[in-house]
């Protein structure tokens, strides 16, 4: 679909539009430091949403993918005033909801709703940054989980491919 018939509520989020590419750098207090890989696509139909699927990847010292690590999909909602609803679902048992605010080209986001299956890892909250930085997607993702508090946890560099 065009950037012509994009919906106007979506104009503060365009800038996300199409398929992002790169790596970043993983930790928390309860697991090894690594280095991974990633892929982010942002589609629209036309109608008030993004629709929105992220697929990492583990990477080696030198770069070489090495197993697929997590994926999630959902829909970033445009509402007025700037404001967003952001819809995650992940395959390990959780959904999330997030409410977030866009000022020009950065998008800051915290959960307002964390559901899990009875299997899914202990996980109660996050916190989410997007910035459009000299043409790329930087980001930064603080996580409540195992017992710990919001800590850092994700941040990466994408560049737009395609």
């Amino acid at each position: 679909m065009d950037s012509q018939s994009i919906h106007p509520d979506l104009e503060p989020i365009a800038f996300l539009l199409g398929r992002w590419e790169g790596a970043g750098v993983g930790g928390y207090p309860t697991i090894e430091s690594f280095r991974y890989g990633q892929e982010i696509v942002f589609e629209h139909n036309g109608k008030p949403f993004l629709s929105y699927q992220s697929k990492t990847w583990l990477l080696d010292d030198e770069g070489n993918m090495v197993k697929p690590l997590a994926t999630e999909s959902g829909y970033w909602r445009a509402l007025p005033e700037r404001q967003l609803e952001i819809l995650l679902a992940h395959p390990t048992g959780i959904a999330e909801i997030y409410l977030g605010e866009v000022a020009f080209h950065k998008i800051e986001m915290r959960t307002d709703v964390v559901a899990r299956t009875a299997t899914a890892k202990e996980y109660t909250a996050g916190h989410r940054l997007y910035g459009l930085v000299n043409g790329n997607l930087m980001y930064a993702y603080d996580m409540a989980a195992e017992g710990q508090p919001l800590t850092s946890h994700l941040s990466a560099e994408l560049k737009k491919v395609g």
